[in-house]
């Protein structure tokens, strides 16, 4: 047995929580139970940062959607991994990004009360 097959047997990955958001029209969104202290400094940083206040805003609520999201199924259809997540994001309607933002605002409460929500 090589080192790469006894670590990968030995070291299984912890599951860590997550809530799920759903929505007749934007289908459901997992979130991520844990945010690094790291990310949340560079949240408050874009979200006060030297932007105009909504370009600040937008960027806050991607960073956010970005760190946090571990899935998101819309009409069956199940999308996961960080790059495909962010480009559904990037190309969802005005109904689906307030969807989000509702979701993440929710998630910011339950979990991270500290933190200012988009």
């Amino acid at each position: 047995m090589g080192k790469r097959t006894r670590r990968r047997a030995s070291a299984e990955a912890p599951t860590l929580p997550t809530s799920v958001y759903t929505d007749q029209q934007s289908g459901a969104l997992e979130l991520r139970g844990v945010l690094s202290a790291a990310s949340r400094a560079q949240y408050a940083a874009t979200l006060s940062g030297g932007m105009n206040r909504e370009d600040a805003w937008q960027r806050a609520a991607e960073l956010l959607f970005e760190r946090l999201a571990v899935s998101w199924t819309i009409a069956g259809v199940r999308t996961s991994g960080q790059r495909e997540l962010l480009a559904r994001y990037r190309i969802a309607g005005a109904d689906e990004r307030r969807f989000v933002r509702e979701s993440l605002r929710l998630h910011l409460a339950e979990n991270f009360p500290e933190m200012e929500a988009p």
